[in-house]
């Protein structure tokens, strides 16, 4: 059975993952939690399994990415304000992963710099 979701978010505690799941089972998807009992259970171990995944059936994979990219929240600066992209001038910006190929960056990951990631267009940009 579960071969047939995919997993489209993943979340650090239940509450925001059952926040979103509602919204998307509002709009008649199939979705499943995993690990929302473990989490609940000891929420210390949540960022070592992977948080809670919100599991999407694959028949309304594309309908269920559509509608979390519009209810997710995405990053702002220090004023409160949308980062802004600076290709396509979206706000639709989330922190990108590092890339930490540099090996101090690996020991002290605190001092690379914040990069950002724009979910219309792809570019990363600081």
């Amino acid at each position: 059975m579960i071969d047939h979701y995919t997993i489209l978010a993943n979340f650090p505690y239940s509450t925001e993952a059952q926040i979103t799941k509602s919204k998307l089972d509002a709009e008649g998807i199939r979705t499943m939690l995993l690990d929302e009992k473990t989490v609940d259970s000891d929420p210390l171990i949540s960022q070592a399994i992977g948080g809670v995944k919100l599991l999407v059936h694959n028949d309304n994979l594309k309908e269920a990415i559509a509608i979390y990219n519009q209810i997710r929240a995405y990053e702002k600066d220090e004023q409160g304000n949308a980062i802004v992209c600076v290709n396509c001038e979206s706000t639709k910006t989330l922190i990108a992963e590092p890339s930490r190929k540099n090996i101090f960056y690996m020991l002290f990951p605190f001092f690379e710099k914040r990069k950002y990631r724009c979910n219309v267009c792809n570019t990363i940009f600081q």
